[in-house]
């Protein structure tokens, strides 16, 4: 950017940034360790990184909730963002204000000469100068894709969590949940605490872990919950399963975050604070404080008011399976109002598979971008699947909700799925109705 005046807003930066590269995904280390290294920044923090197919965000604001309730400073680093992108650099518990910010994206532009980076390495990069420039006690960062070549991993992490392993990505990461599992094994270190939350992980992940030394703790082998329907209870091992001591903690509030799969990324998170509390010792109280209070746009939110609205970003077969099982566990509706986008990259056939006996009418929406699927199209992979009956076609996922809005009785349900960009269109128009 020689001769040439730095933006000196935010939305200046990410343009100028956007533009470079737009979002395309360029996998590997060595530029932006290179800038990294350039930045000059450090700190003294507990890093805990965080990768995984689905649940990666849950188990951030889980982590970030609890430390915040123990009393400790935490920066958390997240993606994509919903409604802007100072969402996903949170410092003690807030976004990240416009000056920061820009001051963080200036910082990085400096210290990366001629070195190209991409949209996502950026303001990787941006957050983490934002952070160590902050006096934290702990980082929360969230991989965006994959894990050993991802930009997160430049930095090491005291502790990593690989939520679940399930198939997505599969152009950057391979075509088997073996390749995916040794890709998402790459954020664990040697020597140092490794969580898996998926009970069955790829072989691939578990021998990874064994030959760099991590110290792999696995869902259903090594810990685990239980519980009723008024509180759960989690378990861990405190030495190896055959000598059966455990270390129990009871009497659990079950997260705000709904959904029956938030106590697998529950019990991740209190065995990735229980292998570091020498360091960040943390309290029930706080667990359960943190529980109580955590909160997480677009995973299963449900707004209040009649009809039901439901917001999910499940994009794979995983999610969608997941999104299944809650919407099974929500109470009787006549209707299912389906608002749907998706990305041309993802599995359409197979989320469509398990969600096909939850919906009624289908409305369809085209994504922007070149990824962005097309209606038409959609509703040609729903015709294939021999799904029938209410299909409709719309510009946007916001002229979709708002069809389903006009369409529905008030006793019936609303979910908006299929992936970020349409979850986040749909929060944009409730809000600019709102304000």
């Amino acid at each position: 950017m020689a001769g040439s005046t730095p933006p000196s807003t935010v939305d200046g930066w990410l343009a100028l940034i956007e533009g470079r590269h737009g979002q395309h995904i360029e996998l590997g280390l060595e530029r932006v360790r290179a800038v990294r290294d350039a930045l000059g920044a450090a700190s003294e923090a507990v890093v805990i990184t965080v990768g995984g197919t689905n649940g990666k965000g849950s188990t951030c604001a889980m982590l970030e909730a609890i430390l915040a309730a123990e009393g400790y400073r935490v920066g958390c680093y997240t993606s994509p963002h919903l409604l802007r992108y100072h969402e996903r650099v949170r410092i003690g518990g807030r976004e990240i204000d416009d000056a920061a910010l820009a001051e963080a994206f200036a910082a990085v532009e400096r210290a990366r000469g001629d070195t190209p980076l991409t949209y996502f390495e950026h303001g990787t990069l941006a957050a983490w100068w934002a952070f160590c420039r902050a006096p934290l006690d702990v980082i929360v960062l969230e991989v965006g894709l994959g894990g050993r070549l991802d930009a997160v991993n430049i930095f090491d992490a005291d502790c990593a969590i690989v939520t679940s392993v399930a198939m997505d990505h599969m152009d950057y990461l391979g075509d088997t949940r073996e390749q995916i599992g040794f890709e998402k094994a790459g954020i664990f270190r040697a020597g140092r605490p490794a969580v898996c939350g998926d009970p069955q992980p790829p072989a691939s992940l578990l021998e990874h872990a064994r030959a760099i030394g991590a110290q792999l703790w696995v869902s259903g082998r090594d810990f685990g919950f239980g519980g009723d329907r008024q509180q759960w209870g989690y378990w861990r091992y405190a030495g190896p399963p055959a000598q059966g001591s455990l270390t129990r903690r009871g009497g659990l509030a079950y997260p705000a975050l709904r959904g029956a799969n938030q106590l697998l990324n529950a019990s991740a998170v209190l065995t990735a604070l229980d292998l570091l509390r020498a360091r960040l010792p943390v309290s029930m109280q706080a667990v359960r404080q943190g529980l109580m209070l955590v909160e997480l746009p677009g995973r299963f939110q449900v707004l209040p008011g009649r009809p039901a609205v439901v917001l999910d970003v499940a994009h794979n077969p995983q999610a969608a399976g997941v999104l299944a099982e809650n919407l099974s566990g929500m109470g009787f509706y006549p209707e299912t109002w389906a608002v749907l986008g998706m990305l041309a990259d993802k599995d359409v056939e197979g989320v469509l598979a398990l969600m096909r006996e939850r919906v009624e009418h289908w409305l369809l929406a085209t994504l922007p971008g070149p990824r962005g699927l097309p209606a038409e199209e959609l509703a040609l992979r729903l015709r294939a699947a021999g799904i029938e009956g209410d299909v409709r076609c719309f510009a946007a996922p916001r002229e979709a909700f708002a069809a389903a809005r006009k369409s529905a009785a008030e006793g019936d349900r609303i979910v908006a799925f299929g992936s970020f960009l349409t979850v986040a269109d749909v929060l944009a128009a409730i809000h600019a109705e709102r304000h």
